[in-house]
């Protein structure tokens, strides 16, 4: 089975991705927001400071996401544990750039508003996801052949030109 015959390896993909372009645009409208000055960004430091912690958690977390739909298989036997652990990941993933950026759109006199409280939820659904991965990692039996992505080939796969 290829990486891409995963369900949880290509729902990881996706989600990875998708998230990386939609918090890289976020970047681009918080720039725009600095840029024309908008009062309701610019003059309020906490909710400044949690929709660029959004931004920048939400691009590193699709990353993490797309790291895990290219190693999982190696990783990973089973394809229960794949997709347990890609749930995790994209769980985690959306749950916290969620809560800093929900936390500074309802904040009030200097505290975030009750959905920063994602944020440490998606952080140990996150946590969870890496611990079942890197369980597989550590416990994962090698099948015996050569990796030919790392430039391993069989004996009998070599070029039989060279002696």
């Amino acid at each position: 089975m290829s990486d891409t015959e995963s369900p949880a390896c290509r729902a990881s993909l996706r989600f990875g991705w998708t998230a990386i372009a939609l918090f890289l645009l976020l970047g681009l409208v918080l720039e725009f927001f600095h840029l024309i000055k908008a009062p309701f960004y610019v003059e309020t430091a906490m909710r400044r400071e949690l929709w660029t912690l959004a931004h920048a958690h939400g691009t590193l977390l699709g990353l993490i996401n797309v790291g895990f739909a290219a190693t999982a298989m190696r990783c990973l036997d089973s394809e229960d544990s794949r997709a347990l652990a890609s749930w995790l990941l994209r769980a985690g993933a959306a749950a916290v750039p969620a809560g800093f950026f929900l936390g500074g759109v309802a904040q009030s006199e200097g505290d975030p508003s009750l959905f920063i409280m994602l944020v440490p939820a998606g952080a140990l659904l996150m946590l969870g996801g890496a611990l079942v991965t890197a369980r597989g990692a550590l416990t994962r039996r090698s099948t015996g052949r050569p990796d030919e992505a790392a430039g391993e080939v069989p004996p009998t796969r070599r070029n039989k030109s060279r002696k």
